[in-house]
């Protein structure tokens, strides 16, 4: 996995500004280690720029790998560059990546010295500031500039106890959330992402692209909650980012082996380049009361096989088979990057129909309604805003059946009495039981 993490930053400690990559840190003197001379020249204001130099430095060093793509590549999936260094070509950056912080670990520290004795130069130069208050899109203060902020949330006034679960309890909480935007530069803040996860004691999986973040963490109540206001208070999510958009369930830090951010190219795995199939092309977006009375007319007309509706559930098979909304469409997948595939294979099913589509939690609906909507055939195509997770906190009792499937140690969560199978698909027990995944 690609990049990268960065340790909370403490005054002006030089190891605690170190931006890491795979197999590349300047911390490990088997590796490379900063001389007592570069380390000298680090004052008081360098320190703060010693991580953004060494990722700098990376970048450039990546950047000399590049090569033009051959003309006869003629997938859709080609970037328009390819890399090529010690003899090997590299068709993506995550392979040019590894190698780099593989194979090139003493050029790079090399060339940070260059970039930190540049930034020592112009230290001295005064620049325009970036007005707080200027609105700046999606993208927000630009990140490879090092104009966002990695303050976190003080936490000097609570106990450890407070900010940390207990690893048996359910009083704690479990954040479910997403946030598709113009991401400029991923690697940077996942280095903030972990830290800040990190600081508050938070477990989870928090996963990072160009195309936005996707994160689930758990810890105690008062750690979700910090976690949520600097989240919303960040410039990237601000304007964009709601209170709303985070889905909650009972839980905890214990609901994670431990916590795992990373860098990928898309932020749910459809399996097809962010480029081609658009986050910003989605389907009509309903919320929870309007995704019901859509429903409810659905299964109320009498002919389901004339009804000029489909309700479509974009989950595994092994999701739906514990819960699900009655006489829904489930498709035999396993993960969801077969979607695309099957949406392929079945489209005569959806021709001139209205699609109502679900998921979890929203996610995978937003690529998915998009590449359903990119094949022309359908009359229209929904989805469920905040997923089932939404839909069953204002309707329990809806028409949802069953329980729903998370990806994390508690394996299902329960908001009505109804069984909708007795047994999982993988092996027999009884499906209130924990899969053996």
């Amino acid at each position: 996995m690609m990049p990268s993490s960065m340790l909370p930053a403490q005054g002006d400690d030089l190891d605690s500004c170190i931006l890491r990559f795979p197999d590349l840190d300047l911390k490990d003197t088997n590796l490379v280690s900063p001389s007592s001379s570069l380390r000298a020249e680090l004052d008081a204001n360098m320190r703060k720029k010693y991580a953004h130099a060494k990722k700098k430095a990376f970048a450039l060093l990546v950047k000399t790998k590049e090569i033009p793509e051959p003309t006869s590549c003629s997938s859709s999936l080609c970037k328009g560059v390819w890399w090529t260094c010690c003899q090997q070509v590299f068709k993506d950056q995550i392979g040019i990546h590894r190698h780099t912080a593989a194979q090139h670990a003493g050029d790079v520290y090399h060339q940070t010295s260059s970039v930190l004795k540049q930034l020592a130069a112009e230290a001295g130069t005064p620049k325009p500031c970036v007005s707080a208050d200027k609105p700046n899109g999606l993208n927000g203060p630009s990140t490879s500039n090092h104009q966002v902020s990695v303050d976190f949330p003080d936490t000097s006034r609570f106990k450890l106890d407070e900010l940390m679960s207990a690893q048996d309890s359910n009083q704690g909480v479990v954040l479910l959330y997403y946030c598709y935007c113009d991401v400029e530069d991923p690697e940077w803040l996942c280095a903030w992402q972990k830290a800040l996860c990190q600081h508050l004691h938070l477990t989870g999986k928090v996963r990072i692209a160009t195309e936005g973040i996707n994160g689930t963490v758990g810890g105690s109540r008062l750690a979700t909650d910090l976690y949520m206001e600097a989240m919303l208070s960040h410039p990237l999510f601000k304007n964009i980012l709601c209170k709303e958009d985070f889905k909650t369930s009972k839980g905890g830090a214990y609901c994670f082996p431990g916590l795992r951010v990373g860098v990928y190219e898309e932020i749910v795995p459809m399996g097809i380049n962010p480029n081609v199939i658009s986050y910003k092309k989605p389907g009509i977006h309903l919320s929870p009361g309007e995704f019901h009375k859509e429903v409810e007319n659905y299964l109320y007309q009498g002919n389901q096989e004339q009804n000029d509706t489909i309700l479509l559930d974009c989950r595994n098979f092994y999701e739906s088979k514990i819960g699900r909304f009655q006489k829904c469409l489930a498709p035999d997948i396993r993960k969801f990057s077969y979607f695309p595939s099957y949406v392929d294979k079945n489209l005569k099913l959806f021709k001139d129909k209205r699609v109502l589509m679900y998921c979890t939690g929203g996610i995978r609906c937003e690529r998915g309604s998009a590449y359903l909507k990119a094949k022309g055939v359908c009359k229209e195509v929904y989805q469920l805003k905040g997923g089932i997770h939404k839909y069953l906190e204002e309707f329990p009792d809806g028409f949802y059946r069953g329980k729903l499937f998370v990806f994390d140690e508690r394996y299902a969560l329960s908001y009505n009495n109804d069984i909708v199978s007795a047994d999982s698909s993988f092996c027999g027990k009884q499906w209130a039981q924990p899969l053996p995944f």
